[in-house]
């Protein structure tokens, strides 16, 4: 509260002048004829009495009025932080969070109780609509004076999954308020989460004319116990156990002991307690996981015993299958290149691919398409239907990995790659004695992560014209090392050098197993996406080779999540929901993929108070300096209220005085 003149205050001392009416005004004796006095005794008659206070009622009156006079001139006003609504038409805005954090307890029912208490400001001529948002924004009616329809579309709001984003909502509100042509009343109901808020303040700017006012289900933080995350494979190859770990966060918490408990397929597996420090994370280790063959469901549980379960279980999927075959071609002499290449290829404990050696002489009758992909190291001539099978398989989406030496060196053309071999490169002792690979193409995925190769000494090199192949290394000398080709729906990958360690030292390097990871995995098309989503995320649906084809997805609840056209088309799908969805490809392969919500929404601290004020103040040009602020909000004057009081209170002074006098004036007759 606040005074605009101030000095009108001083006013209050004139209250005095009824308290000097009530009681230091002179007391009259009225004589009394007696005939003798001398049988009275002289004594000094008490004044107490008389400077009593007399009307107590009539004096509150009097004073309270002469108070109120002077409050009113100084001109009292309340500068509130509380929007006011908007007073002649508008546009009224229901906006009801619906995201992951609104199933704690009752707040998205309190929610929409109130959103139809607030219809009640609802005129004939204002105009309305209902929206809930999380991520994104659902227009839950149309724009109507329809009371029942509006309430209607409130109690049609269900939880989502999703996390809010009050960014989401301005950017409606600044689209309803262009279009509407009339002020917006947007009210805002919402547990105020503070991780919705977006990381540019900018982003939650109002347009002018909006006015907004939080209706805000959450008065404090509430401390709350979450599974964060869980580390699993997504894929497992052959027989052994499984490690996961998983993390366990308190936010707003006290330090608290939380039993921790494994599921595979609706059964306990193991359980553990994990001490989690204050506001803290401490991490669960299991080791004995088992998943059968197939696709397996599982799932990380806590005992919080806090306000907010639904983030207690954290939602996996693993599958386990057998290894992946690979066909590694070779002369029949080289053993060298084979055995650096197969223990780099099985060195993992679960390696997803599983070699088969077999010599040129050998090739004639092999099926290919049961090959993840295919190694030919440094060959020199093959069967010509073995060929011309590799050349159907790679356009066919095979993968080939060649190897060049000097046997291969001996032909003018690589086999498949189609390009020529220009010369075979030597470091002799008369000049340099070995070249190194001078530039690495880090966004290729075989080089991107196998370590730096300045160390590797390259004795001999292939010179290969690289035509229309992309060159993802090179030698100090400009000679291309590795070079990749797309071939119909599939791909040719060259290493212009061998595997045997004589044309070069690769093999005894620290990067040479990395690189033939990778490059087994980018060859095979190893799915490398994260073993679980977050709720909103994007899942890829289909490669170059199955465009236009089929692919079915059902959602956690088992309903279809694609149209018909979609099924043919669609690139991705968004996952709208917790749970598991199962993606069915048209070669038969198919996923399981768990979705989770996202993590921020489990910190249920609120938005404070400065920031909701610098947001609704955003409407009057407010912006995100922080200048400004509840202070350039319009005070709300309350003076003629003040009036209405002076003239009540005078009216009753009037009628108490005057029957206080006539009372007084009976007494004297």
């Amino acid at each position: 509260m606040g005074f605009l003149t101030p000095w009108f205050l001083a006013g209050v001392a004139a209250v005095g002048l009824p308290v000097w009416l009530h009681l230091l005004k002179k007391h009259r004796n009225v004589p009394q004829p007696f005939s003798s006095l001398m049988f009275f005794e002289r004594r000094t008659q008490s004044s107490i009495k008389h400077r009593r206070l007399q009307y107590l009622l009539l004096l509150a009156l009097r004073s309270a009025l002469f108070i109120l006079l002077a409050l009113a001139f100084a001109d009292p006003f309340i500068r509130s932080d509380k929007p006011q609504a908007i007073h002649g038409r508008k546009m009224m805005v229901l906006a009801i969070d619906d995201s992951f954090s609104m199933r704690q307890g009752d707040r998205l029912q309190r929610a929409k109780d109130e959103a139809v208490a607030a219809l009640r400001g609802l005129n004939s001529d204002d105009r309305a609509q209902v929206l809930s948002f999380g991520a994104q924004v659902r227009m839950m009616s149309d724009v109507t004076n329809d009371a029942a329809g509006l309430r209607a579309g409130i109690q049609a709001i269900k939880p989502t999954d999703e996390r809010g984003s009050f960014a989401e909502l301005s950017r409606t509100l600044r689209s309803i308020a262009q279009s509407a042509k009339m002020p917006v009343e947007a009210h805002l109901f919402s547990d105020m989460q503070k991780s919705e808020l977006p990381s540019n303040f900018a982003d939650l700017r109002l347009a002018e004319g909006i006015v907004l006012m939080p209706h805000s289900l959450a008065r404090k933080r509430d401390p709350n116990f979450t599974v964060e995350n869980v580390q699993v494979p997504r894929h497992v190859y052959g027989g052994g156990k499984v490690r996961v770990q998983a993390t366990i966060a308190g936010f707003g918490t006290e330090r608290a002991t939380r039993r921790v408990t494994l599921m595979l397929n609706g059964r306990e597996v193991d359980s553990k307690s994990v001490e989690v420090p204050p506001n803290g994370r401490a991490t669960a280790e299991f080791m004995n996981l088992e998943p059968p063959y197939g696709f397996n469901k599982g799932e990380v549980r806590i005992d919080s015993g806090d306000s907010f379960p639904a983030d207690d279980t954290y939602l996996y999927s693993v599958d386990r299958s057998d290894p992946r075959n690979v066909l590694f071609v070779h002369n029949g002499t080289d053993q060298r290149a084979l055995l650096y290449f197969r223990t780099a290829l099985e060195s993992g404990n679960e390696s997803e691919f599983h070699l088969d050696a077999a010599t040129t002489d050998q090739t004639g009758n092999i099926g290919l398409s049961k090959y993840a992909f295919v190694v030919l190291s440094d060959i020199a001539a093959m069967p010509g239907n073995f060929e011309n099978s590799l050349r159907e398989y790679v356009r066919g989406g095979g993968s080939l990995l060649i190897a060049l030496g000097r046997a291969a060196a001996a032909r003018t053309r690589i086999p498949v790659f189609d390009e020529m071999i220009r010369e075979s490169r030597y470091s002799g002792r008369e000049g340099e004695r070995f070249q190194t690979a001078a530039w690495l193409d880090t966004a290729h995925p075989s080089v991107g992560k196998a370590g730096e190769w300045e160390d590797v000494k390259f004795y001999q090199a292939v010179k290969v014209d690289p035509g229309k192949s992309r060159v993802a290394a090179r030698l100090s000398d400009e000679t291309p090392l590795l070079l990749d080709k797309q071939l119909g729906e599939g791909r040719v990958l060259v290493f212009a050098s061998t595997f045997d360690n004589i044309s070069n030292d690769f093999p005894i390097h620290a990067s040479f197993v990395p690189f033939v990871e990778q490059t087994a995995q980018y060859l095979g098309r190893v799915d490398n996406r994260q073993a679980n989503f977050l709720v909103g995320s994007y899942l890829e649906l289909r490669n170059a080779k199955e465009q236009g084809a089929s692919i079915e997805v059902l959602d956690p609840k088992g309903e279809r999540a694609l149209s018909l056209e979609e099924a043919t088309k669609a690139q991705s799908i968004r996952l709208a929901s917790a749970g598991y969805y199962e993606v069915h490809r048209p070669n038969g392969r198919k996923e399981l993929v768990a979705v989770n919500p996202d993590r921020q929404e489990s910190d249920l601290d609120i938005v404070p108070q400065e920031t909701l004020t610098l947001w609704e103040n955003t409407a009057h040009g407010v912006g995100s300096s922080g200048e400004g602020g509840a202070g350039d909000r319009k005070p709300r004057e309350f003076w003629w209220y003040v009036m209405l009081a002076v003239l009540a209170v005078g009216i009753a002074e009037s009628l108490l005085g005057n029957r206080h006098l006539a009372v007084e004036g009976s007494d004297k007759d």
